[in-house]
């Protein structure tokens, strides 16, 4: 199994938070690559869109449009790599903290959230260990996950249908399959968003007045 954290290459706050995953990831026994994140700045993302035949389904208030779009195909880019490479893979976004071991087995479906909900109202698994997806109907944020190669084929075909904000993608009413790791290992430690817009930061548990939009 790999495991990633996706992180901005020449944005020191990203780079710094990434390194912070990866150092949690080493207390815990696991080895955390960098993968470069797909941004505005160093994509064309709607032609990167268009020539990978995704829709454009991000009509947002909640976040920067461009931002949001970058930050799907980053996770994107990491399902074609999983599907084609035969392995699985954790994805972790660089805000993602491992905070308690995770099995390095688990009996899961194809696709599992492994990170406590990181904004708004969110309902707590009533059981320990491998959960239908509970917290939310759609990924509690896309900070921490585990996928199969079988799993990242399904979300790469559907892509081509229904590609959007990658935690709203993300949606048991739309992939049956999804399940959820309780209690949480990974937590969001953020001070700084890269994709939300300010109405969009208020909902998030971290929110306070030091909270930056980069």
């Amino acid at each position: 199994m790999k495991s990633f954290v996706i992180a901005i290459k020449d944005l020191p706050e990203s780079v710094q938070a990434a390194k912070k995953c990866i150092r949690s990831g080493n207390r815990h026994g696991i080895d955390i690559e960098y993968f470069d994140a797909i941004t505005p700045k160093n994509t064309d993302v709607y032609a990167r869109m268009h020539e990978l035949g995704l829709p454009l389904y991000f009509k947002e208030i909640y976040s920067r449009k461009d931002n949001c779009i970058a930050a799907f195909l980053s996770h994107y880019s990491l399902w074609e790599q999983c599907k084609e490479s035969g392995e699985e893979y954790q994805i972790f976004e660089h805000d993602a903290v491992i905070v308690n071991d995770i099995p390095e087995t688990l009996n899961y479906l194809g696709c599992i959230s492994l990170g406590k909900p990181s904004y708004g109202k969110f309902v707590t698994p009533s059981t320990i260990g491998v959960n239908t997806l509970t917290s939310k109907e759609y990924f509690p944020g896309a900070h921490a996950y585990r996928i199969t190669p079988k799993g990242a084929s399904l979300l790469v075909t559907e892509s081509k249908n229904s590609a959007c904000p990658t935690d709203l993608f993300l949606d048991i009413r739309r992939f049956p399959f999804l399940q959820e790791y309780y209690p949480w290992p990974v937590e969001v430690r953020e001070s700084f968003t890269t994709i939300q817009s300010e109405r969009g930061c208020y909902a998030k548990h971290g929110y306070n007045n030091e909270y930056k939009i980069i």
